[in-house]
């Protein structure tokens, strides 16, 4: 069953008009990630990937982030738009979250931007956009992040899996 799209009030997003396969565009919204209040990423210049039902996936330059924050981690999977993604842990301070960001090194063709960039889930971290505090997509499998600026029904909580 395919939910109502909520109404989109005027400067917000329906993620109901998002396309499939996604769509990715440049951001210069100040996209801010932190570890108990210690710095772990910071960029004007994130990419958006926006998939019809999914909130907006956040990809953050590699050079937007703290020198050694990053560590391969296990495992990987596969987009069937995006190719295969590494999954990365975000060190600091003594504290390692596991498995808590992807990346595509080889992405498919479309998707080459990605090639160099960082996704996290915002679940363990706490990540803004232009200052205000994103809630984590639900279900703990998809990573996008939900801000004032989008409307749902979301895909991730139970039932919504063939949306």
């Amino acid at each position: 069953m395919t939910p109502t799209p909520l109404p989109a009030a005027p400067g917000q997003e329906s993620v109901w008009d998002y396309p499939r396969p996604p769509a990715v565009e440049p951001t210069s919204e100040l996209v801010v990630v932190t570890l108990g209040g210690v710095p772990v990423a910071s960029t004007t210049s994130a990419v958006r990937v926006l998939e019809t039902s999914h909130p907006p996936v956040y990809y953050l330059p590699l050079d937007a982030f703290e020198p050694g924050v990053l560590e391969p981690a296990a495992g990987s999977s596969v987009c069937e738009f995006k190719g295969v993604a590494s999954y990365v842990s975000v060190r600091v301070g003594g504290r390692t979250l596991s498995r808590v960001g992807w990346t595509y090194p080889a992405p498919l063709p479309g998707y080459e931007v990605l090639s160099d960039r960082v996704a996290l889930y915002a679940t363990d971290l706490s990540c803004t956009v232009d200052g205000e505090v994103v809630e984590p997509q639900p279900g703990g499998f998809y990573g996008g992040w939900i801000t004032s600026r989008v409307v749902g029904p979301f895909k991730g909580t139970p039932g919504t899996l063939g949306w």
